[in-house]
């Protein structure tokens, strides 16, 4: 097998260009992968976990990353309100019948977790399994006011030396034990080399939508979109240090899921970032599993 992640250009319903990363065999019993990134990240955040299931020696099987509208090379909106889960949804819901694919095994960081979630209201037969990553139906405060605080803020990086330390001052908290390797490698997935320099991979306006979130108040809590989850296999990932979903979310999801499988990943905060066969192991596995049930 020759591994090769391609690019797939895919249209949304109203004409919106989006961007895909896909690889591994079409032609097998194995159940395909969507992997779905945090509100302000690309599918190129999923290259390794994409290599890692796609061109798996015993059980390799297609695997497809999807960057939402405004994200990395899926087009820019002009109207930031369509930045949000409704449309992103029917965006997701367009991609899949694009590419014919009828049941899967969902991979959602953050936002893409929402849209997981919010999936099992549109089209709940497509579920097959799920991996939630850093995010369930309950987002804590302070992680919002974080997030909030910087996505669509950042400054234009001068190099990308600069461009780690823009990162260190928002996030070095998250991901204490990251190398100067790592952040390197963090900030090119941030941003981009282009013609007028190094510049990010998101359109900022994805804040506008994010910046109208009422933080003086608990958020509302979103239990019957992860009820609808009930019927498939769940794994869930929580960042031991993380500040938008707490240890006492995820016992509160196993106790309403019967078949919930719960992964802290020790010194990092939101989200787990998959890179090594430390967090993708237990995702091969979890996939195997979903294959035989």
């Amino acid at each position: 097998m020759t591994n090769i992640i391609n690019d797939l250009c895919l249209i949304a319903g109203d004409g919106m260009k989006l961007h895909a990363l896909e690889a591994g065999p079409r032609d097998t019993t194995r159940l395909p992968v969507v992997c779905l990134p945090g509100l302000a990240r690309t599918n190129e955040d999923f290259r390794e976990l994409i290599e890692a299931l796609a061109f798996d020696a015993q059980h390799p099987r297609y695997v497809l990353a999807l960057s939402s509208r405004g994200r990395g090379r899926s087009g820019r909106d002009p109207n930031p309100d369509h930045y949000s889960v409704p449309v992103e949804l029917n965006d997701l819901l367009a991609v899949l019948a694009e590419t014919g694919i009828e049941r899967a095994i969902f991979f959602g960081t953050s936002r893409g977790g929402i849209l997981t979630m919010a999936l099992t209201a549109a089209k709940p037969q497509a579920i097959a399994g799920a991996v939630l990553n850093d995010i369930g139906p309950v987002l804590d405060v302070p992680g919002i006011v974080r997030i909030q605080s910087y996505v669509g803020k950042l400054p234009k990086p001068k190099d990308w030396n600069d461009a780690v330390r823009i990162l260190k001052s928002v996030m070095e908290k998250e991901f204490p034990a990251f190398s100067e390797a790592d952040w390197l490698r963090y900030a090119r997935l941030s941003w981009q080399e282009t013609s007028e320099g190094i510049t990010g991979r998101t359109d900022p306006q994805i804040a506008v939508n994010l910046g109208e979130i009422d933080t003086s108040k608990p958020i509302p809590a979103a239990w019957e979109f992860f009820d609808g989850l009930k019927t498939a296999p769940l794994l869930v990932f929580r960042g031991e240090h993380s500040d938008l979903f707490s240890r006492e979310t995820v016992a509160a999801m196993q106790a309403r899921h019967p078949d919930m499988a719960a992964i802290e990943v020790a010194g990092v905060g939101h989200p787990p970032v998959f890179w090594d066969e430390s967090t993708i192991a237990p995702v091969r596995e979890f996939c195997l599993r979903c294959d035989r049930g």
